[in-house]
């Protein structure tokens, strides 16, 4: 039985989740995003939704989600349904499984983490994998609902402080906390904070405070280009500008 509590955050969460029929992305280039995808890894979505422009406002950047990419074999490991190869945090449904189609027709990115084994990756995808079912808070959800009424002129040294949002329960999972968390959990850096006075130690920086673009951003992940996977040349592309002039018919004589 669910509460009244838990009833209007759900409520909250949908509307805040409720893509914008008047929001346009930049249409995708025509790549094969899925065929490139590997166990681990990372995949940026441009969203359209009202959350999607109140996390594009904070960290100014297009990228509003992120995913988890599962694989087939892990998925087959985890007793995972096929074609749901993914898991991320959504406001209103919680930690889930989706699938591909859940971002197509969005701007997307690939991040692979570089250097990590396959019994790391196997224990990264455990650990979110762990997690599903977990539910945002609503503390969270009323927090991010508040910059919506109207966006408010904050500083950009607040921005990241204000995405450390809610209760703390580690139960509840928010944005790209869930990935943040999950790969400290293999002490993967993401964008660690380097220690004075020495070139190779680091601290981590706590998990609530990772948003979509620091796994773009970051030295560590490699930003997988399926355009450019196998080899590309300028050559192979035609240009409107260069193709003939149509020939325009002539007006018979009179």
């Amino acid at each position: 039985m669910t509460t009244w509590r838990e009833r209007c955050g759900y409520w909250l969460g949908c509307w805040l989740s409720c893509p914008r029929p008047w929001h346009r992305t930049v249409a995708p280039y025509d790549e094969d995003v899925r065929g490139c995808l590997r166990p681990g890894d990372v995949l940026l979505v441009e969203g359209s939704s009202r959350l999607s422009t109140v996390i594009k406002y904070l960290t100014q950047s297009s990228w509003s989600h992120a995913a988890l990419y599962v694989g087939e074999h892990q998925a087959r490991r985890l007793g995972i349904a096929p074609g749901q190869g993914f898991i991320e945090a959504d406001l209103a449904e919680g930690v889930r499984l989706v699938g591909f189609d859940a971002y197509r027709g969005h701007t997307l990115r690939i991040c692979r983490p570089v250097g990590l084994s396959a019994a790391e990756i196997e224990r990264l995808i455990d650990f979110a994998h762990a997690r599903v079912g977990h539910r945002y808070d609503l503390r969270n959800i009323v927090d991010l609902a508040r910059y919506l009424m109207p966006l408010p002129p904050v500083p950009v040294a607040w921005r990241r402080s204000l995405l450390a949002l809610g209760s703390g329960d580690p139960t509840r999972a928010i944005c790209s906390t869930l990935l943040a968390e999950a790969f400290q959990s293999v002490h993967y850096p993401i964008l660690p904070i380097r220690v004075a006075g020495h070139r190779r130690l680091f601290r981590r920086r706590h998990y609530t405070l990772f948003t979509p673009r620091d796994f773009d951003i970051s030295p560590f992940f490699a930003v997988v280009k399926p355009r450019l996977v196998g080899g590309f040349s300028p050559r192979e592309l035609r240009w409107l500008e260069d193709l003939p002039a149509p020939r325009v018919p002539a007006w018979p004589a009179p």
